[in-house]
């Protein structure tokens, strides 16, 4: 079974490389680029998957998941400026492609200590920029115990 929890945090992003020309920087980035940022209201999916617990009849602990997300996404992403108050974007650009692959470090570092072998897996993330831009990143096979 498999059941999918949302969740909504706004951050902003100016997608730039420093050790790149800012003529290179706009070409490839565009209107991304501008020195001053932009934001987005990003809306995030937690899809995890499992057997039913037949003593609960519950797949996962929401109060446990929300609480995992919130630590580890929701209250570090939510209204910072990604490039200057997220350390893992101090070298990395935070394209929402990265975002996506630092929301499931996050969250796969924490997985096991709360979701004991046997528990539910985290299986796929989805990561909603604009309405046209969703980033669909498959946990599963990454190792995540």
């Amino acid at each position: 079974m498999r059941l999918t929890r949302r969740y909504r945090f706004s951050a902003s992003h100016r997608l730039h490389r420093p050790d790149w020309p800012d003529q290179t920087n706009r070409l490839v980035y565009g209107k991304c680029n501008n020195p001053y940022g932009h934001g987005h209201d990003y809306l995030l999916e937690v899809t995890v998957a499992g057997r039913v617990d037949p003593h609960s009849g519950r797949l996962v602990d929401l109060a446990r998941l929300d609480a995992l997300v919130q630590g580890e996404v929701i209250g570090p992403f939510d209204h910072a400026n990604l490039n200057e108050e997220v350390p893992a974007f101090a070298r990395r650009v935070p394209t929402t492609e990265n975002l996506a692959l630092e929301i499931r470090d996050r969250l796969v570092r924490r997985w096991a200590d709360l979701f004991p072998e046997g528990g539910p897996e985290l299986e796929k993330i989805k990561l909603w920029e604009t309405k046209r831009n969703i980033f669909e990143l498959i946990v599963r096979d990454h190792e995540n115990r």
